[in-house]
């Protein structure tokens, strides 16, 4: 298993966002993370496809894009036209996941699908072989820069034992207070992408932030 760091841009500098973008790809970053709020489901608020759009004339970089949204149904194919190559939701978001992840599946794009801290794994049942990705929220969505909840970390590591027998191609991600000591933990958990905002983008050198991540992370396989 290789460990990525997927940098957020909600902590990033939106007065010069492409730049930023920029600067962690070429610090060696394979993903963005794009989180997308709407007031509803997540008490903020962030950006649309427009920015995406935006964004993807300037990079090459895997679009990770994380609907935190009421009804992502009506805006999956706006994402993807958009430029996303994930797009993941929140089985609390919809009534209907099954025609969802189907739908985001006809896109052809990669379709993950996200559980909030308190929600159980048993939530999952009867789509994890349909899934790319799995992603864990080790926050309360809605904000960056908030304490890495510990105890979702034994969600991570049963998570990965039930992947490993019905569906090993499917990744497990988690979002949320990630830092060089968190890190660790998570990778150890199982964890394969870690979402890292505030840590990168708000550090004094982002590049060498990133670089420490994902170097902390993957000394937990080796």
């Amino acid at each position: 298993m290789t460990v990525t760091v997927a940098p957020s841009i909600l902590s990033a500098n939106f007065a010069k966002l492409g730049e930023e973008v920029r600067m962690i790809e070429e610090a060696g970053a394979e993903i963005l993370h794009i989180d997308v709020m709407d007031r509803h489901f997540v008490p903020n608020i962030t950006i649309g496809p427009a920015v995406v759009e935006s964004l993807r004339k300037v990079s090459s970089l895997e679009f990770d894009v994380h609907l935190m949204i009421e009804n992502p149904e009506r805006y999956v194919e706006a994402f993807a036209k958009a430029g996303a190559d994930n797009i993941t939701v929140h089985i609390e978001a919809t009534k209907h996941i099954h025609r969802l992840v189907q739908k985001i599946k006809s896109l052809d794009v990669n379709v993950g699908v996200a559980l909030n801290p308190a929600t159980p794994l048993e939530f999952l049942t009867y789509i994890l072989q349909e899934l790319d990705m799995v992603l864990l929220m080790t926050v309360n969505p809605g904000f960056g820069g908030q304490k890495f909840i510990q105890t979702v970390l034994p969600k991570v590591v049963a998570l990965s034992g039930i992947l490993s027998e019905i569906n090993p191609r499917c990744k497990i991600e988690v979002d949320g207070g990630i830092n060089i000591d968190t890190a660790r933990l998570a990778s150890r958990a199982g964890a394969e992408i870690l979402v890292a905002g505030a840590a990168v983008f708000a550090a004094s050198d982002p590049c060498k932030a990133l670089c420490d991540i994902l170097l902390a992370a993957r000394e937990e396989h080796n």
